[in-house]
Parts: structure tokens; C-alpha cells; sequence
């Protein structure tokens, strides 16, 4: 199974402890300098905190942390407890900072400094900002909602009679969602002037340069057009934004937008993308962690340059404290991974088809569309981050007589082009939808990312016929299906993570609405799909088998949202007891169609149990968060116990 413990990267991380931040503070010098010296230590966190987590995102964080650090220390008037105004407000739309913002209020003593081992971890720091945890007022990471949040903040404050401003952050790349433009028009006409907002215009989205997928051209006369006061300086320069912000504050009947010019990667010259060629086709820092040379590499850089400050002030140089990095989690043996074999199958499925076309929201590399576009950059697509666009140009497309494949994570393609699937549904054209980073797992990016209400999402659109591969072998078969058997629309949900398959499976076509048995039993069936979780039933069941004899059928059942009565029954027959494990929410799932199928043909011969989310994944390790959901083996073998006699 994914994410158990095996020999990984490890070596020594180091980290300023917060008396080196209080220190910093107190410094007798201005509050430039103060807040420049102030950024550099939390660079230094945050590169720890995310090579700690083995998971975040360094670019943007640290393209962003002059511009926050800025206003935390000298702006917000929230920033101390016996403030006068206590009504400002600041939040990131992004999400992807997480990792800064985290360590800009730890080093402010607002959040717990023991939380700087935690991220991604449960009780711990989410890898996308989430209301739980203090000084968050909003939940982000899905693009494009921040400004419209700031609005309700702003019209609620004027209701309440209170008084205060809202700082929004914003990164480039999420200028593509249409909500952000949609957002504007409202502000400029109720004049929103406590409203400011800054873009961390660092040139580069999550897989390549901002200008290559969607070129925001004159940014400042088209965001003047909407009615906003507009302000350009350079992000990454203290005493530029600090002046910028304050001729803005000047600014009483309209909103106020900042372009912040910044660098991604910033403070660490490998990560920087000024140092790479401009047509690049991949940032490489956006997300993940550093290897460990790359790690000390960049932290020896960001110790001397925060020690060469100091060392201005005739202050000593950092006290750093060290812990060992921990082991990397991999999976022993040969984890399958199934968007490699995802892209492998499409390209082979292209060379013989022309009429195949590939579209993509800026996630390539995640949704394995590589080697797709390097062998067919004609027949390739970059929509960007807005997906609504990509589905409808998939819609033109497939009304035009070619094949759409329209990519991106789950969470996103089953949500926010959901109007414009059904729409594309209702022409009765054919498009294959492939969402991936499916399920609870990988729990690290936190709950914006856990793809666990697509099925539900999706499930009732006509004709769409809704399947997810749980192996290798299995996704070359079923994406076969999907492209030159269904004569309808289908959506494929892919798991992202690299796991360990403990069965497999004959080799044969796929029959709509039938899956197959993997284990053999007649006490007790389970009924799953996708690596993840089939994996857990066919653990459970081996365990079950060998500590109290139980026999445990699991079939493999990878169509979601149409299941073949008949077959059904036959497989469930003798067995009382029939469970569904899913990683996805109970209403709506597998499971739901499971439950009704069995209560209108079963005649009640058979006890259903559905097992599955029944509240908002947590954030942490893979196995850590199954368990916590209780759909771990341990947990999935001891609600079998409890029901059998």
C-alpha cells in the first residue's frame, strides 16, 4: 500500500527558533529593514517546513512573503491584540502560500511555533488554508473565489456599522478563473475603497510561464476598465510596496488593485525563475519537496544572506536549531502508477486516431499529458486554470467531429464545469472527461484537493458513464472502452498516488455495469473500485481469512454510476451481508447506487452496510487520514466482525 515508511531522503534541517524572531523584532532599526530581516527568517522556515512535510509549495510562497510579511508587521491593524481597529482583515486567495502565511504568524507568536512541524500532518497545519486553524477567515486553495469572499466581508462590516479593511492576495495564474473577473464589476459600483488587492504577479502558473497559456497583456488598463483604482510596483522590494500601499490608502471611493511584480522561488537563485530559460515548458519549485542536496543548497543560501543583514546591523548571526529529516514514506516493492500508465494509453490510442485532441488546465504534468503533447503539440490544448472554458472548447470540438479528452484534478473538473458537462451532455456529442488526483488520498494539499463528491457531482448527468480503473492493466482497458466502445460521454477517475496492488485481475473486456471477483468468500462481500481502496478490501479480507476464518468476497465493481442488476445478484448470492468501501462521501457515490439496486431487486436478501466519508476529509498522511476516516484495513475488518454472528 502507498505511504508506509521505507528508506528514504534524509539529513539535517534546520530551523530559526522563535527567540531569533523576537530578537529580530526588537532590533533598533526601521520598519524596512526589520521586515526585510523578518521575511528572510521565515524563508528559512518555510523551505523547513515543507522538506519536513515532504509535500508544499515553495515558488509561490516565497515570491509572496515580502508583500505579507509586510502587512502583517505594519499594516494590519489585527496584528495586535489591544489594536484599535480590530476589523482588518487579510487573506490569501490562493492557498498555495499556505506555507509563508503559516510562518509569518508563528514567527508573530499568533500561532503555536511547535505547528512548524505539523504541516500536513493531522492536528496539524493544511496544506491549503482552512478556517480551523487560527487566523485563517476563510477557507482557499480553489482559485478564484477571493475577491467575491472579500466582498460579502466588506457589504457584512458596512451592515454591522464596522469599520476596516480587507487585503486579498491573489497569484497571476488565478486571473484565468472566471469568477475573479466577474467579481469586479460589483465592487467598483458599490465603490468597495476598504477593499485592496494584491497580485503576486511572479509570471508563472502551476506548469509554465502565465504569458504562454493566457497572455494578461495590459493588466493595468484592463483592471482600470472595471472601475478600480490601479497601482504597479516591485512585490519583492520592501520599500516599494510599502510606498505603493500607502499613496493607495489615499484612495476613498473605489477598490484598490496592487500588480506586485515578484519573482517565484524568491531569495534562492536555483529556484528563481530568472534563472532559467524563458521558454520554459516546467517550473520546477512550484510544488513538492527539495531533494536534500537541493535543500541544503538553498537553506546555506538563505542563512547567509539573512546573517549578511544582520551582520549590517552589527547583530550577531542566527541561532539555528536542527532536526533530522524524516524518512521519505514510499511504498515497498512496485507500486503501480496509473497516470503513467494513463498517459501511455492515450498516446498509443492517438497514433491511431486522429481525431483525438487533449485539453489541459494547467495541470500537464499531473494529469500525464507530457508525452501527449511532445508526439501531438497540434492536436495539445493549455486551456489554463479555467476549466469552464475547457469544457465548453471540448464541447465546439466534439460538435466539430473530433474526439475530445478533457483533464484536469477531480475536485476541480466535477465542480466547476459541472453546468457546462451537462450542456455538452444534452448535444448528445461524445467527450471523455478524466479527472484525476481522485479520492481522500493524497491527503497532504487538504480537503480543496480531495476529490470525494465527484461521483455525486456527476453521477445523474444523461449519458455520461462514470468508471475508475484499479490497476494498470485496468486503465488501458477501460479508457479503450471509454474511446472506441461507449458510444456516449464517459468520465474516468483516476487515483494520483503510486500504490501497492495486492491482487490482480484476468485479463478481459470490460462489461458495463459488471465488475469481477478478487478474492474468493461466502460469509461476507465487499464491493470497491480504484487501487486505493480495493486495495484495503483485499488486506481486509486476507486478514479476516487468516485470524478468524472469514471468507470475504471482494469484487471489483469500477463502474460508478451504472451497475447490471442481474450480474449483481448472481455475485451476492448466499451472502447476507454486503458492504461498499469507498473513498467518497455516502450520498452520492458507488455505494448509494449499490444500496438501491440491491432494494429494489434483492428482495431484501441481502444487508447492505456502505462505508464512506460522512465529514470533510482531513489533512495528513496517505494512511494516517484512512485510518482517521476509518476506511483503513483495521478499521474495515472490525465493522465486518461486528455484524456477523
Amino acid at each position: 500500500m502507498g505511504d508506509q515508511v521505507g528508506v528514504g531522503v534524509s539529513g539535517t534541517l534546520f530551523f530559526v527558533p522563535f527567540k531569533e524572531f523576537e530578537r529580530v523584532r526588537s532590533l533598533p532599526v526601521g520598519p524596512v529593514e526589520k521586515t526585510s530581516l523578518f521575511a528572510a527568517l521565515c524563508r528559512i522556515n518555510t523551505l523547513y517546513m515543507v522538506a519536513r512535510a515532504g509535500s508544499g509549495h515553495i515558488g509561490s510562497s516565497f515570491s509572496s512573503m515580502d508583500i505579507m510579511s509586510w502587512l502583517h508587521l505594519n499594516e494590519l491593524r489585527t496584528s495586535e491584540p489591544d489594536s484599535h481597529n480590530p476589523n482588518d482583515i487579510f487573506f490569501s486567495s490562493k492557498g498555495h502560500d499556505a506555507p509563508a502565511l503559516y510562518n509569518i504568524w508563528i514567527g508573530l507568536g499568533r500561532l503555536d511555533f511547535d505547528l512548524i512541524h505539523k504541516l500536513r500532518r493531522l492536528d496539524g497545519l493544511p496544506g491549503h488554508p482552512d478556517v480551523s486553524i487560527p487566523n485563517v477567515v476563510t477557507n482557499t486553495g480553489s482559485l478564484g473565489m477571493g475577491i467575491s469572499k472579500a466582498k460579502g466581508m466588506i457589504f457584512a462590516n458596512r451592515l454591522q456599522k464596522k469599520t476596516g479593511d480587507v487585503f486579498v492576495l491573489t497569484g497571476d495564474g488565478e486571473l484565468q478563473e472566471g469568477q475573479f473577473w466577474e467579481s469586479l464589476i460589483s465592487a467598483s459600483n458599490h465603490k468597495l475603497h476598504e477593499l485592496t488587492v494584491v497580485i503576486d504577479h511572479n509570471k508563472l502558473q502551476s506548469d509554465t510561464l502565465v504569458s504562454k497559456v493566457s497572455d494578461l497583456g495590459d493588466l493595468e488598463a484592463k483592471l482600470a476598465a472595471f472601475g478600480w483604482h490601479v497601482s504597479r510596483c516591485d512585490g519583492n522590494d520592501v520599500e516599494a510596496f510599502s510606498k505603493t500601499l500607502a499613496s493607495t490608502r489615499r484612495i476613498t471611493n473605489k477598490p484598490k488593485f496592487i500588480i506586485a511584480d515578484t519573482i517565484k522561488g524568491r531569495g534562492v537563485s536555483f529556484m528563481e525563475h530568472t534563472s532559467i530559460d524563458s521558454d520554459v515548458e516546467l517550473y520546477k519549485f512550484h510544488s513538492g519537496a527539495p531533494s536534500q542536496d537541493a535543500y541544503v543548497k538553498a537553506c546555506t543560501e538563505l542563512i547567509d544572506a539573512a546573517n549578511a543583514r544582520l551582520g549590517v546591523f552589527q547583530a550577531a548571526p542566527l541561532e539555528l536549531e536542527t532536526v533530522e529529516r524524516p524518512r521519505v514514506p514510499q511504498s515497498p516493492g512496485n507500486p503501480q502508477r496509473l497516470i503513467q500508465a494513463y498517459s501511455e494509453a492515450l498516446v498509443s490510442h492517438a497514433r491511431g486516431n486522429g481525431r483525438i485532441v487533449a485539453l489541459d488546465a494547467d495541470l500537464i504534468l499531473d494529469t500525464g499529458l507530457i508525452s501527449f503533447k511532445s508526439e501531438f503539440p497540434d492536436r495539445f490544448v493549455e486551456c489554463g486554470i479555467a476549466e469552464q472554458d475547457m469544457v465548453s472548447v471540448a464541447g465546439g470540438m466534439a460538435l466539430s467531429g473530433l474526439l475530445p479528452v478533457v483533464h484536469s484534478f477531480s475536485c476541480f473538473l466535477s465542480s466547476r464545469p459541472n453546468e457546462q458537462i451537462y450542456n455538452n451532455a444534452t448535444e448528445r456529442t461524445k467527450v471523455v472527461y478524466v479527472g484525476s488526483l481522485a479520492g481522500a488520498v493524497p491527503a497532504g494539499p487538504g480537503h480543496s484537493h480531495q476529490a470525494v463528491r465527484d461521483i455525486s457531482a456527476l453521477a445523474a448527468i444523461p449519458g455520461l458513464v462514470m468508471m475508475e480503473p484499479s490497476c494498470s492493466q485496468e486503465v488501458e482497458a477501460l479508457l479503450d472502452w471509454a474511446l472506441n466502445v461507449n458510444e456516449t460521454s464517459s468520465y474516468v477517475r483516476l487515483s494520483s498516488v503510486p500504490w501497492e496492488i495486492p491482487f490482480s485481475l484476468p485479463r478481459s473486456k470490460p462489461t458495463l455495469g459488471q465488475g469481477i471477483a478478487v478474492t474468493k468468500g461466502a460469509d461476507v462481500a465487499v464491493i470497491s473500485h480504484g487501487p486505493v481502496m480495493l486495495s484495503v478490501a483485499v488486506e481486509a479480507a486476507r486478514a479476516l481469512s487468516f485470524d478468524g476464518g472469514i471468507g470475504v468476497k471482494v469484487i471489483n465493481l469500477p463502474w460508478l454510476n451504472h451497475i447490471d442488476a442481474e450480474w449483481l445478484l448472481a455475485e451476492l448470492a448466499g451472502i447476507e451481508h454486503v458492504f461498499s468501501l469507498e473513498d467518497h462521501y455516502q450520498i452520492g457515490g458507488q455505494g448509494d447506487r449499490l444500496g438501491s439496486t440491491l432494494a429494489v431487486s434483492s428482495a431484501g436478501s441481502h444487508v447492505f452496510h456502505h462505508c464512506g466519508l460522512d465529514r470533510v476529509p482531513s489533512c495528513g498522511g496517505n494512511l494516517e487520514v484512512l485510518a482517521n476516516l476509518q476506511l483503513d484495513v483495521m478499521s474495515i475488518c472490525d465493522r465486518i466482525k461486528r455484524v456477523l454472528p
